[in-house]
């Protein structure tokens, strides 16, 4: 089933490779244009297109120098996006079917006018960003259920399922990342939402849960890229919440998660750790050991502790597996000047020059309250790229964040090197249909002007303290 889902999104791509590509089609310029996208928060400029600079041969250097290097291409990149929460869902479920209609398009639509979000996490059940916390198997207390007789996609099926299906209808290929909060609490060491392990007694019963998720989510048209072993795994006081530690991970995927997979014969990657950047010893333990590591694609992160370079280490380690950055939120109200330059550096440039496939930002909308969110624990400051109240739609810092990469870095996109520093972070990209997309950060207190040279040819840009422009050109 999932195989034919993989050939059907191809044949579609197939068919509409122009329309999908027609954004960079348009900005491509044979005679040596480079498109210019800026945001500078400090001249409440957000995301708008400049007029185009022209690529020189051996014109002169003015500042600072980027050189760009594409003898070698480095990870292939999935995509970026936001988590699509039960919040998120229930505030565009409560859209007029036109002003949804029109937002989801903006959000997903990959052509000139769009910004082309091409990946998305949701929850495996409730997040703390659900009205109330559920899983796809409750049960009265003392009650067990080991063969998943019960098992119902619940809220998922009513809220996130329909958001899904509208946003596939749009855009086919948007991959989608599952992560669990916590697993059914009949299952768990305490018996509560928050906190608690899983009991060994339960391993084969909750992969045979997570196997029943991807499967049943199969059923409604919609096909789970990859899943997370567990969100969070060492902050046991989110709610919900599961505490798993490495040796636990590693124990319940090389003898339950992995077979089970295998049995239903699942091809849903397997990706581990998804917490801080401050702990790349938890991947690294359980990448050690064979029986497990045969099992997983790779280790995810987020930036709440730790330093984005510390995702190197874990690439140096195992370069044979993957690496994805999964969340990061902005705080409400948010903060246009502090917000962007400090998630554009961190992640769009950060997480992508430490290896990371995919960055993903928490999450994609919020409503003029904060709310839904759980109690005990649940995010009341968790700031969406947009703001939903009734049809009237709020651009936050985060939608220009991932914008800067989204509308332009296509999956299949690939890395490239280039020269960098703390002043003018940088990361380049080659994309599927032979362009250069150029991301630049001035990092500085002060003006910058600077120069971009590729094989020999040069532009000159300028940028303003905390200003991020992308530039996009005809690669050879």
């Amino acid at each position: 089933m999932a195989l034919f889902r993989r050939l059907a999104l191809l044949g579609f791509t197939m068919c509409f490779f122009s329309a999908e590509y027609g954004f960079a089609q348009k900005d491509k310029d044979k005679d040596g244009q480079v498109a210019v996208w800026l945001t500078d928060p400090g001249h409440n400029v957000f995301f708008q297109q400049q007029p185009g600079q022209r690529l020189e041969k051996d014109g002169a250097v003015t500042g600072p120098v980027i050189r760009i290097d594409d003898s070698k291409g480095l990870q292939e990149m999935e995509g970026f996006g936001f988590a699509l929460t039960d919040g998120s869902a229930q505030h565009l479920l409560q859209m007029s079917p036109d002003a949804r209609a029109a937002l989801l398009r903006e959000l997903f639509g990959t052509d000139s006018t769009h910004i082309g979000i091409s990946y998305l996490r949701i929850s495996i059940g409730a997040s703390d960003l659900s009205d109330h916390v559920y899983s796809y198997d409750d049960l009265p207390e003392g009650r067990t259920d080991t063969a998943m007789t019960h098992f119902d996609l619940g809220p998922t099926m009513k809220e996130v399922v329909p958001v899904l299906n509208d946003i596939i209808r749009i855009n086919p290929q948007i991959k989608i990342m599952g992560s669990p909060w916590s697993a059914p609490i009949w299952m768990k060491t305490n018996h509560d939402t928050r906190g608690g392990s899983l009991l060994k007694q339960y391993y084969s019963a909750y992969a045979n849960y997570l196997a029943k998720f991807i499967l049943s989510m199969q059923d409604q048209g919609i096909f789970i890229e990859a899943i997370t072993v567990q969100n969070e795994p060492l902050h046991p006081g989110n709610n919900p919440s599961m505490y798993m530690p490495a040796e636990e991970e590693r124990d319940f995927i090389k003898t339950a998660l992995g077979p089970a997979f295998q049995r239903a014969r699942i091809d849903t990657r397997i990706i581990i750790y998804d917490h801080n950047a401050d702990r790349p010893d938890y991947p690294i333990t359980v990448l050690k050991d064979p029986e497990a590591r045969q099992y997983i694609d790779g280790s995810a992160f987020h930036l709440y502790a730790g330093k984005i370079d510390s995702l190197s280490l874990v690439h140096d380690a195992f370069p044979d597996k993957n690496l994805y950055f999964t969340e990061q939120w902005v705080g409400a109200p948010g903060d246009f000047k502090k917000d962007i330059p400090e998630h554009i550096h961190k992640l769009i440039i950060g997480a992508s020059r430490n290896w990371c496939k995919t960055v993903i930002e928490w999450n994609l909308t919020s409503n003029p309250a904060l709310q839904p969110h759980t109690d005990r624990g649940g995010c009341d400051r968790c700031l969406g790229g947009v703001t939903i109240d009734g049809d009237k739609v709020t651009r936050n810092p985060g939608y220009y964040i991932i914008a800067h990469a989204s509308k332009f870095v296509r999956p299949g996109s690939t890395r490239i090197m280039s020269t960098s520093d703390d002043s003018l972070p940088n990361v380049v990209f080659r994309t599927p249909d032979r362009q250069n997309v150029v991301i630049v950060l001035n990092n500085t207190a002060t003006p910058q002007t600077f120069t971009i040279e590729y094989k020999g040819k040069r532009i000159r840009p300028a940028l303003e303290p905390g200003a991020v422009a992308t530039y996009i050109m005809e690669s050879k």
